[in-house]
């Protein structure tokens, strides 16, 4: 019985390493992962040479090209009737969809610090309108909300930032988007939209700093940046009663990090 048992995992070890599961997969038609030659050789873009947009763009680019192609080429097996190239070229697809892709430009990264929310822009103002409604279809707060919906509502939000940096929604924005990076548990870059929001309006009414002291404390764990927050955001503090329970939370982090702080000294 146990040389059955070791003869059985030896044949499934060979299948798997033999990449057994099935005939006409064309694996011996995938391309190999190595390069095919020195970084250069087939006309590649010297990255110092360039921006990041560029970059950016150009791989955006390349994958709609792709996507495309391989569109064409499962409407061209389709035609000819070529079922065993068909399923191939049905599994590149399928990988290709189901790879993670994503937006490499961080708008309130390129901005800066110094945007002046000042200017009443029509389309700035439709765009931002727009981006609210498509967050709120997204549903309520919570882990259930649609996914794709707050992207989209994202996409909005930072192009009102990218498009129309001297809007008076660039500040409402920023703080909205970094709601939804929250939601994502994208920390860094929540923490990056709270501090574009008072950075660009100083008197702001949004609690953008306690929101990213909180963040910093209880999210991140840096807690010596976060005690600098919360100091910060007690000191912005215009008058009595304004952001009700944050002040009285701030203080008592101020006061627990400040122990700690001190004790390991």
């Amino acid at each position: 019985m146990a040389r059955i048992l070791l003869a059985a995992a030896i044949i499934v070890s060979s299948c798997v390493l033999a990449g057994c599961g099935g005939s006409n997969l064309g694996a011996s038609q995938m391309l190999p992962s190595v390069a095919s030659g020195p970084p250069g050789s087939n006309g590649e873009i010297d990255p110092s040479n360039i921006v990041e947009t560029d970059l950016v763009e150009q791989v955006a680019v390349s994958r709609r090209a792709y996507h495309i192609g391989l569109e064409r080429l499962l409407e061209y097996y389709t035609k000819t009737g070529d079922h065993v190239k068909l399923t191939w070229a049905r599994r590149e697809l399928a990988g290709f969809q189901s790879m993670p892709r994503y937006d490499y430009i961080i708008e309130a990264s390129i901005a800066g610090p110094d945007l002046k929310p000042m200017a009443s822009i029509p389309e700035a103002d439709y765009i931002y309108r727009e981006a609210v409604q498509v967050e709120k279809s997204a549903g309520p707060v919570g882990i259930l909300r649609d996914k794709d919906m707050l992207r989209l509502a994202l996409a909005k939000y930072n192009q009102v930032i990218g498009r129309h940096p001297s809007s008076d929604k660039i500040d409402d924005c920023a703080y909205r988007a970094a709601g939804i990076y929250k939601h994502f548990k994208d920390y860094d870059l929540a923490v990056l939209y709270y501090q574009r929001v008072y950075q660009w309006d100083p008197q702001t009414a949004y609690p953008a700093r306690f929101q990213e002291a909180y963040i910093l404390d209880k999210d991140l764990h840096r807690r010596a940046e976060a005690l600098e927050a919360w100091q910060r955001a007690l000191k912005s503090i215009k008058r009595a009663g304004e952001h009700g329970n944050w002040v009285e939370y701030a203080r008592q982090r101020v006061q627990s990090l400040t122990k700690v702080e001190e004790e390991g000294k």
